[in-house]
């Protein structure tokens, strides 16, 4: 079966909070961010548990759609590089804002669409929110808690360009 395009995904990866020490007394951290077999990287911060990356890593969106997952590592040099921890974050909820903000014709800023509330299933650790963008689009503000390690939160910024579907008959 052919994937389908549905448009443009891009990741803004803001922050780190509370990250764990891999080293003698902090971490190297950077962020690997895979959508299916699509994979991109932020640069490395030097000595910092709360690294601030504000760096935008695009992918291509199709359908099935796929979980997004991201690893933080820690950058050693002389050794394989320590996992930090690992999150994943569904892209239905943004996909169907999408789709309901076409479906609605709403083009307005701001306007929030859907909520998205931490559970068992996803790694949110506080409420998301997905919203309309100026001029098309949506976008998804969260924080995901990182999985198997002892604390850290990774904060990204979703913003989803749908691409026009074929007309509805």
């Amino acid at each position: 079966m052919e994937s389908e395009s549905l448009g443009l995904l891009k990741v803004l990866v803001i922050q780190g909070k509370k990250l764990v020490i891999r080293d003698f007394k902090s971490s190297d951290p950077y962020v690997v961010v895979k959508l299916g077999n699509q994979t991109a990287k932020t640069k490395v911060i030097n000595s910092c548990l709360n690294p601030v990356w504000n760096e935008e890593l695009s992918f291509s969106l199709t359908d099935p759609v796929q979980d997004l997952t991201l690893e933080v590592f820690d950058k050693d040099r002389f050794k394989s590089d320590d996992k930090m921890g690992h999150a994943e974050l569904s892209l239905k909820p943004i996909v169907s804002a999408a789709r309901l903000r076409r479906a609605l014709g709403v083009s307005l800023g701001a306007t929030m669409l859907r909520k998205v509330i931490p559970d068992t299933d996803n790694c949110l650790a506080r409420d998301s929110s997905i919203s309309c963008m100026e001029g098309g689009g949506v976008t998804q503000s969260v924080w995901l808690k990182l999985r198997d390690v002892e604390s850290g939160e990774i904060e990204l910024k979703i913003k989803f360009i749908d691409q026009p579907g074929p007309p509805s008959r």
